[in-house]
């Protein structure tokens, strides 16, 4: 085992690499948590989505340590959950069935791309500012989410939003489970963001917010209420807005995976130069994380960022991911415990892992007005339009049409001219 996992190469030891597993496991936890109550806001069966959310991060998690040797975690995105229920379920009044089948087509269509490692050509063109500049943005906007749902900031017809009753009971939960979260955070405590959810969870209990458990320790939720409905609407995906979703999907998923990828490989002293080894396999480990997760019920899986918690303290092989996926199965059975968790209490969580992704905006040349301007406002655009989609498009028209008013029209590699096009396509006749 040492040998398949390269220990000797890498400078690592069963011990580390098991840290680094716990470790990022107990700083993606709260995905169990937080998952199921997004999703479940589009009506699907939040029991059925914590399974599928476990199971998804197991398999897929599994796939990136055995086939790349990453010690990367995949799992649900943030983001991209968010997107399913806010955008395309709410915004577009979408079935959850109906919008999952997207899910699984994209997840399909990212496993063909990956096996013609076209996705891995195109992440080595696009460029790094505007990489980072997605990253970001879809940080602002999980962070807006998280503000709105633990009621610190609320709607107002004259100022579009303001500060929320601060004095309300939940409300003051949710800024006591940011508080605790922020201290042990910058304390250097690995899975603060867990601790941080469980502390306030046992702090409402006693004051009477939050139900007590019945059981800590119970029977899995079935899966039976989201297992294979994708298989029985595939009808209804040839429809402009279904396949507005799977476009947008494909762009999200895609640049949210690369970004990832590209962080979390140079934080592990993998990347070589601009090139990242076994990143065809990454690729396609997540990409059949993707459509295995829509066939169990759970939106797109994604590489996830918190796995710089697991490299930071010494993750340097596919182990890590090995040690990871076995945490999410002893979690499956403490279903009871996870399902009394609110929103307030979730709500730090999706505020600083959009900290923790904005921590990228650094990375951008904020001295040349030609990626300032496409880069600001691929960031600004998703928070203030709740969606992913239409910030990385403004991004991906407006860096060709500056570089080209500058003349300089040959840096631009002719792949970005054509997701140039297609995104004005796409605001002209879809958005």
């Amino acid at each position: 085992m040492r040998n398949f996992f390269k220990f000797t190469e890498r400078n690592t030891s069963y011990k580390q690499e098991s840290l680094a597993g716990i470790t990022t496991f107990l700083s993606i936890a709260y995905i169990l948590v937080v998952n199921p109550i997004i999703l479940s806001q589009s009506g699907m069966d939040s029991g059925a989505v914590f399974t599928a959310t476990a199971l998804t991060a197991i398999i897929g998690t599994l796939l990136m340590g055995l086939l790349a040797n990453y010690p990367i975690a995949i799992a649900p995105s943030m983001g991209l959950n968010s997107f399913f229920t806010f955008s395309v379920c709410i915004g577009m009044g979408i079935e959850w069935q109906v919008a999952l089948t997207g899910v699984f087509v994209a997840g399909i269509i990212f496993m063909l791309l990956s096996l013609m490692k076209i996705r891995e050509k195109i992440i080595n063109i696009i460029p790094l500012d505007l990489k980072y500049a997605i990253a970001s943005g879809i940080g602002f906007f999980i962070t807006f989410i998280g503000l709105k749902n633990g009621g610190i900031i609320t709607g107002n017809p004259d100022t579009f939003v303001s500060i929320g009753d601060l004095t309300s009971p939940m409300t003051l939960l949710a800024i006591i489970s940011l508080i605790l979260t922020i201290v042990m955070l910058v304390r250097g405590i690995r899975g603060g963001i867990f601790y941080g959810m469980v502390i306030t969870t046992i702090i409402g209990m006693i004051f009477g917010l939050i139900d007590v458990p019945s059981s800590i320790v119970g029977s899995i939720p079935s899966i039976k209420p989201t297992f294979g409905v994708v298989f029985y609407h595939l009808d209804e995906i040839f429809t402009p807005e279904i396949l507005t979703v799977i476009f947008t999907f494909l762009i999200v998923a895609f640049f949210d995976t690369a970004g990832a990828l590209i962080a979390l490989t140079s934080q592990a002293g993998m990347m070589k130069g601009n090139t990242i080894p076994n990143i065809g396999k990454g690729l396609l480990a997540d990409s059949s994380a993707g459509a295995i997760g829509a066939i169990l019920g759970t939106s797109t899986p994604a590489t996830s960022v918190e796995s710089s918690a697991g490299i930071a303290v010494g993750g340097r092989t596919g182990f890590t991911s090995v040690v990871i996926a076995a945490c999410f199965v002893i979690a499956l059975f403490f279903s009871p415990l996870v399902a009394v968790i609110s929103v307030e209490v979730t709500a730090a969580a999706l505020i600083i892992v959009g900290a923790l992704m904005a921590m990228e905006i650094s990375k951008i040349n904020w001295t040349k007005l030609e990626v300032v301007i496409p880069s600001f406002l691929t960031i600004i655009m998703m928070p203030l339009t709740s969606s992913v989609a239409i910030g990385i498009g403004l991004g991906f028209v407006l860096y060709p049409i500056c570089l080209v008013a500058q003349k300089r029209y040959k840096e631009v590699h002719p792949i970005m001219y054509i997701l140039c096009l297609l995104f004005i396509l796409y605001f002209a006749f879809i958005v």
